[in-house]
């Protein structure tokens, strides 16, 4: 196994890291800039008032995406197994 594969296998793993959590992420700072500007509105200061409302858009995002993540990391696992022959091979 040489540097290369190295380097490739974790520029894999840590683009399907991000492309499997963006979703989450996104929701997570669109509902909390919604809800910090409607706060500043209304100038309600409640801490905890934005915790529901991302909790909640969260699971529905995870809910809607979870087929494709779990198609994505499945697809990346496969991947992984199908070189595993490759990076064992001694030269």
């Amino acid at each position: 196994m040489n540097s290369q594969q190295v380097i490739d296998l974790f520029m894999g793993l840590i683009y399907a890291t991000a492309e499997l959590s963006l979703p989450l992420l996104v929701t997570a700072l669109v509902v909390g800039l919604l809800i910090s500007v409607f706060q500043a509105a209304t100038q309600i200061n409640e801490a905890t008032l934005s915790f529901l409302p991302k909790i909640a858009a969260m699971i529905a995002v995870f809910a809607i995406m979870s087929p494709w993540m779990i198609r994505r990391m499945t697809n990346y696992t496969q991947d992984i197994f199908k070189k595993i022959p490759e990076i064992t091979r001694q030269k």
